[in-house]
């Protein structure tokens, strides 16, 4: 299991992935979690909170994040480009076409 530290990273790291630029030095989003992970650090307990409820759900953001992109890509990928031939749609499943010899 993560920890809260490794889950940090990671979420920042898919902000980043997600940023056209790459950079998050100015992201609201990444200011956000960063000041939420600071408030909950110490403080989970006082406020009737599950002990490990942010971490929770940070764990959650970042399982929707990784999802997001894996979306992203599989379906720039499969996506339909009008019509195929056999061949190129035997190769997109992993076959290939017998070749007659002449």
């Amino acid at each position: 299991m993560a920890t809260p530290v490794q889950t940090l990273r990671s979420l920042l790291n898919e902000l980043r992935l997600a940023n056209p630029n790459g950079n998050i030095k100015n992201s609201l989003a990444a200011k956000y979690i960063l000041t939420q992970f600071r408030k909950y650090k110490t403080t989970d307990q006082t406020l009737c909170k599950a002990k490990e409820e942010m971490h929770f759900l940070g764990q959650t953001y970042l399982c929707y994040l990784q999802s997001r992109r894996n979306y992203q890509r599989i379906r720039k990928e499969y996506s339909g480009r009008g019509e195929r031939t056999v061949e190129d749609t035997a190769s997109l499943v992993g076959f290939k076409l017998p070749h007659d010899p002449k």
